[in-house]
């Protein structure tokens, strides 16, 4: 693990898919607008398309978002532009969004990918990320292989490993961390707030290791995140 600590990492507090809530969708440009709006940085999930085009959202098929049963990863680009969100948005293009954050906003994109075969959606965010060299953007992954397909190809390129203990044994969750941060080697970790306080947060901190913890929805959570994490990824919500 690497010590990078850059200031758009724990400046200031990341909306989990966006400042959404009722009438204004996960993962949408109304979303993003709003947090924008409000001083957040911004957190998202990318997928890509059948022909190669990161798109931001978070489940692997339509069904919750859009009512449809196809996957992502089964339909082109043009036809992804095509399908409304709840909110009558679009499915943002990751381009789209980058271009809407304008190099300012600082952004956490989440690549959600399973197994090895992790180069085809990596190639996709990294093309999109190469028009805003210098941007405030990292990405992470509980993935490892995507996190370092980033260490090995865009070396230069702030990644961070997304990490639970939740639904894991005590001795398979430590088997599984420890040989997920030796495959990626992050900048960063980002925590699941019902994990903390952890060992993994306290020796990451203790070696200069950022840590954000998600996802935080209430007051409570925000103070247990100021004790244990440097920034938190939230929810509006409440005790």
């Amino acid at each position: 693990m690497s010590a990078r600590k850059p200031d758009f990492l724990i400046d200031r507090p990341f909306a989990h898919r966006g400042l959404n809530g009722p009438g204004v969708s996960e993962n949408g440009m109304a979303a993003f607008n709003a947090a924008i709006a409000g001083g957040h940085g911004i957190e998202c999930d990318v997928r890509a398309s059948r022909d190669g085009v990161a798109f931001v959202f978070h489940d692997a098929t339509l069904a919750r978002m859009a009512g449809r049963e196809e996957a992502v990863a089964a339909l082109d680009a043009a036809t992804l532009d095509g399908v409304p969100l709840p909110d009558g948005g679009a499915i943002p293009r990751l381009s789209a969004l980058l271009a809407r954050c304008g190099g300012q906003t600082p952004l956490l994109v989440e690549i959600k990918t399973d197994g090895r075969q992790v180069e085809g959606l990596c190639r996709a965010v990294a093309r999109d990320l190469d028009g805003w060299p210098g941007a405030p953007v990292a990405v992470m992954s509980f993935n490892p292989y995507a996190v370092r397909w980033f260490l090995r190809q865009r070396s230069g390129q702030l990644r961070g490993l997304v990490v639970t203990q939740q639904g894991k044994g005590w001795l398979r969750g430590k088997i599984e961390r420890a040989l997920a941060l030796w495959l990626a080697k992050p900048d960063f970790v980002a925590c699941d707030i019902r994990d903390l306080p952890s060992a993994l947060s306290r020796r990451a901190r203790a070696r200069g290791l950022p840590v954000l913890t998600w996802t935080v929805r209430s007051q409570s959570e925000r103070t247990r995140a100021a004790t244990h994490a440097d920034q938190i990824i939230f929810e509006v919500g409440h005790d």
